[in-house]
Formats: structure tokens, C-alpha cells, sequence
């Protein structure tokens, strides 16, 4: 009986350090993703002031990239 307790405890362990390192890389991908949308969104943010910028003066558009 404390044999099979033993064994089931050693499972356990093992599924719990499994687990735990599992989550460390969800946690990562998680900052990671998060980092991600936070550049994206100050792109759209970019692109709308542009846009709002351009319909506000358009006698007077934003240089466009000359390296094209």
C-alpha cells in the first residue's frame, strides 16, 4: 500500500513540475503577444493621426517614403 502511495506521489511530482514549466512558457508567450499588440496598435494609432492629418490639410499630404 505505501509502495503504490509512494508511486502515485512520485506521478504527481513529476506532473506538477511538467505543468509548472508549461505555464512559465505560456506566461512568455503571453508577454510576448502582449508586446506584440501593444507595437500594433501604436502602428494603427500612427496610421490614423497620418490619416486624420491628410483629410485635416490635404494641400499638404505627409512625405511619403522617398526610398521606394
Amino acid at each position: 500500500m505505501i509502495e503504490r502511495l509512494k508511486e502515485r506521489r512520485d506521478v504527481l511530482q513529476l506532473e506538477l513540475e511538467l505543468s509548472t514549466r508549461r505555464l512559465a512558457e505560456l506566461e512568455q508567450s503571453m508577454r510576448t503577444l502582449k508586446d506584440t499588440m501593444a507595437r500594433i496598435a501604436g502602428a494603427i494609432q500612427v496610421i490614423d493621426e497620418l490619416i486624420a492629418e491628410t483629410e485635416a490639410h490635404p494641400e499638404n499630404p505627409p512625405e511619403e517614403n522617398k526610398d521606394k
